[in-house]
């Protein structure tokens, strides 16, 4: 099996995509090169070290450290950068996310990686979503490569992002909101981030012509729920009964912004993000290719669902609340 490089694998989907590799024996541990920002000595690292992953240390801002970090591998996972402030304000082409993305191709061409695999997100092409322009503008460059392999996985949305959909960080256990305003609603394929990555890594191990030059869209077919729904689930979870139960409001994009700008969030990130639910609306988020669980079945598994999510993350907070 040819050595995997695999990007922030500190981050929730990168580790989770190391975790599973491990947990499943997809790849012997020696032949995994995790490329990390943070310090490789870091005590974190110690674990996998001693089981023959090699960490090296990485940066987006420094292609010298890319190129160095990724030499002697033959396939990176490019996990995308979480510095989403260089989205805001509708930034030019190649000077959002997207940036940090080309470098990284460009320093995986120049150390020889023959196959790119990029988490993208689990919208459309040309999504009228703002999360999703640094997103597509690099699945266009990467379909522009001739000299390297590619694979675009498109991640399904987190189960355990609801509350970020669910205006903008539902506060557990505070939360006294009992309406919640959003800019739209509509069904979204969810997906947990641990089912996520052991499909990732099932990919990223596979031969490489099985995926080469296409998208692949890993969400769950099985486990859609508009935001109206998860509000329902909310409540449910959180012991409402007959009193005042969650609710969603849709109002326009600009009431929207208006509303939780006056709510003290940042100005640039909410209009960048509110665009998210003109995409919900013409349905981007609705995924209907059921890889992810077959994927998942070749190792006995099944998609946690959305409510189990809900219900341990709302307990979880209850039960804090409850002992403080």
């Amino acid at each position: 099996m040819p050595k995997l490089v695999i990007t922030s694998a500190s981050g929730k989907l990168g580790g989770a995509v190391l975790h599973n590799l491990l947990k499943y024996n997809l790849v012997p541990p020696h032949e995994i090169v995790v490329s990390t920002s943070s310090s490789p000595s870091s005590q974190h690292w110690d674990s996998f070290k001693a089981r023959g992953v090699q960490v090296r240390q990485a940066s987006y801002d420094d292609p010298d450290s890319m190129r160095a970090a990724f030499a002697g591998g033959e396939r990176l996972l490019l996990v995308s950068t979480p510095r989403i402030s260089m989205d805001f304000d509708d930034a030019p082409y190649g000077q959002g996310r997207e940036a940090h993305h080309f470098a990284a191709v460009q320093a995986a061409r120049s150390a020889g990686i023959k196959h790119i695999y990029y988490t993208s997100l689990g919208f459309k092409s040309n999504s009228k979503s703002g999360v999703m322009k640094a997103h597509n503008r690099t699945e266009e460059f990467l379909q522009m490569l001739t000299d390297t392999g590619f694979t675009i996985i498109r991640e399904g949305l987190y189960n355990e992002s609801w509350p970020l959909y669910l205006g903008h960080y539902y506060e557990l256990p505070t939360e006294k909101r009992s309406e919640i305003v959003l800019a739209g609603d509509g069904i979204i394929s969810w997906a947990a981030i641990d089912d996520l990555g052991l499909g990732t890594a099932m990919i990223l191990t596979d031969e490489p012509s099985r995926y080469s030059g296409i998208t692949v869209s890993l969400s769950t077919t099985n486990n859609a729920h508009g935001l109206n729904e998860i509000a329902a689930i909310v409540s449910n979870a959180r012991g409402d009964g007959d009193g005042p139960r969650l609710a969603v409001k849709t109002v326009g994009r600009q009431e929207h912004e208006r509303h939780y700008i006056e709510r003290d969030l940042e100005p640039s990130y909410i209009r960048w993000w509110a665009k998210t639910y003109d995409a919900i609306v013409d349905g981007e988020a609705e995924n209907k290719d059921p890889i992810l669980e077959k994927l998942l079945e070749k190792h006995g598994r099944i998609p946690k669902p959305l409510e189990q999510t809900i219900k341990e993350m709302v307990g979880q907070q209850t039960n804090s609340s409850s002992h403080n």
